[in-house]
């Protein structure tokens, strides 16, 4: 039985990992499915634009990426100390790229000014969370598998 991706990474061994996302279903990802006779192709693009906005967003470098007609694979590369030198401004920054925040964020991002000293504390321990998930590569395939359903689904 195959191990959570959790268990499996130890950046004390490799910062580098090989990850495949494969589609359910038989489902054409891209190309031409023969039996049916659609053409896929364009998703690649999809593809290809959320692989490097995470790849800015997060603290993990794309290193070598193979989109297939039913798999993606991707090497990455786990830039640990990358994501310790972001400010906590920054690590909201490039969270609400992806997610909407909380309304105290919000408020935050808008007028730094806004927030009351407990606030400030919560602020704090969402940016310790977010942080942790910017350098998580199950975080990262989750964002990309997930824009990925999404969309295809959308358009079946």
């Amino acid at each position: 039985m195959p191990l959570p991706r959790y268990k499996q990474i130890n950046t004390d061994v490799t910062p580098y990992y090989h990850c495949i996302s494969r589609c359910v279903r038989q489902s054409y990802l891209c190309g031409r499915d023969a039996r049916t006779g659609i053409n896929y192709e364009h998703r690649r693009k999809w593809i290809q634009d959320r692989l490097h906005k995470l790849s800015q967003a997060f603290a993990i470098d794309l290193c070598a990426y193979a989109v297939m007609h039913n798999h993606i694979h991707v090497v990455l590369h786990i830039a640990k100390g990358k994501a310790e030198g972001w400010t906590m401004d920054e690590v909201l920054l490039r969270w609400r790229m992806f997610y909407k925040c909380p309304p105290v964020v919000q408020r935050y991002l808008e007028n730094f000014d806004s927030v009351t000293l407990d606030e400030l504390a919560e602020l704090k321990s969402l940016s310790v969370i977010y942080r942790e998930r910017l350098q998580s590569i199950s975080w990262f395939m989750r964002m990309l598998n997930e824009y990925i359903a999404r969309r295809a689904n959308k358009e079946d």
